[in-house]
């Protein structure tokens, strides 16, 4: 049976709700959730998730910039939309006209879109973004209560919200995010003595969710673990999250070789023996990383077949002289489940000496994202379903 897609990305929107559900369970019930889907949604289509997100209640979402921002607004989503990153000049106009929240790291920003709402006529909303201790955007905390003030006064500025970001990776066992957590949190004290207003207060990404680092603000912003992702040290908090993409190709060739055949550019690989080697049309332009030359894995037929030679731009080839029953069209999994076996992404991302999220962002255009919500168990039951 053969695949209409030569590789595709398998996404299960039933998973996905799930782990939003596991994520809600962690939560108070009046805390808001701000799904992150920047970044295509990590790899997996932003419009999809966010689809489904929105029909499950969630009226937040965060981007990365004012191009995901308007994908967004123009497939329909009209949650809340907040752009997490810095606009740049040229940008506001758009922006403001869509109803665009903006996080905002400069006076100067602060003045720009004041200027262009009033333009419009059309209050803009903004977040504060003061950094903690991130070193990367934000007004440091001893500036934020001026500039706070200034959007107050300002008629056509609404503070949605005031943001930081935790830079320990592992919000759990990093005293630095508590110490920028105690740092927030006594700037919201003062703006609430001023009475400036009652924004939004938002700090915890997904690993302090599982810490209950920050429990006590208004909204969460949880990428990673809506995909099914880990956060390091969550332990068995973490543990009922599941994978929602699994990444597919099939085989195109299939070759007996004789020992000592050089396999891929550089002749980086020669066969030990007699074997047979199968030929998949993925490479690292499709977001297979190069680093999995002679390292990597594939499963074939429920089994692990060692990736040989590199990994070209178009195409990888994968030794399968020990399994038995492969034929051209066989579906391949480089990253899910096939029967018992698994090649999950935190492992490709280990082997690939990389982070899961680099790798499931780096899913090429080439790759079609196949959506649904069954609860088929392997790639076979999944390939019939779309075939």
């Amino acid at each position: 049976m053969i695949h209409p897609h030569r590789v595709w990305v398998d996404i299960r929107l039933d998973h996905l709700r799930d782990n939003y559900q596991l994520l809600r369970k962690r939560l108070a019930p009046a805390t808001r959730v701000m799904a992150v889907v920047k970044a295509d949604a990590y790899g997996h289509g932003a419009v999809e998730i966010a689809r489904e997100l929105q029909s499950l209640g969630v009226d937040h979402f965060g981007v990365g910039d004012s191009g995901e921002a308007l994908e967004l607004r123009s497939a329909g989503i009209g949650s809340k939309i907040l752009i997490l990153g810095a606009i740049v000049d040229g940008e506001q106009e758009q922006v403001v006209a869509h109803g665009l929240a903006v996080a905002i790291h400069s006076e100067s920003r602060i003045a720009q879109l004041a200027r262009e709402a009033r333009r419009q006529r059309h209050v803009c909303k903004v977040h504060l973004k003061v950094d903690t201790g991130m070193g990367r955007l934000g007004v440091l905390p001893s500036r934020a209560l001026a500039l706070l003030r200034r959007i107050a006064k300002n008629p056509w500025l609404e503070l949605e919200g005031v943001a930081t970001h935790f830079a320990g990776t592992s919000s759990g066992e990093d005293r630095g995010n508590e110490e920028q957590l105690e740092e927030f949190l006594e700037l919201r004290n003062a703006v609430r003595q001023e009475g400036l207003g009652q924004p939004l207060w938002h700090a915890a990404a997904s690993a302090a969710i599982f810490s209950s680092l920050g429990a006590e603000l208004d909204l969460v912003r949880p990428g990673g673990a809506l995909w099914g992702i880990a956060p390091a040290e969550s332990g068995a908090a973490a543990r009922g999250l599941k994978p929602i993409l699994s990444l597919h190709t099939q085989v195109i060739f299939l070759k007996d070789v004789v020992a000592g055949t050089s396999i891929g550019y550089g002749r980086t690989h020669r066969t030990a023996g007699k074997t047979r080697i199968a030929t998949v049309p993925v490479g690292y332009n499709d977001g297979l990383p190069l680093r999995l030359g002679n390292r990597g894995f594939a499963l074939v037929c429920g089994a692990r077949a060692p990736i040989v030679g590199r990994v070209s731009m178009d195409y990888t080839m994968l030794d399968v002289g020990r399994i038995r029953g492969v034929n051209v069209g066989e579906p391949v999994t480089l990253i899910g489940r096939d029967g018992a076996a698994a090649l999950p992404v935190e492992e490709v991302a280990t082997l690939a000496g990389t982070l899961p999220y680099e790798v499931l962002c780096s899913l090429g255009r080439r790759v079609a994202r196949v959506y649904h919500s069954s609860r088929r168990g392997t790639v076979r039951e999944a390939l019939a379903a779309h075939a």
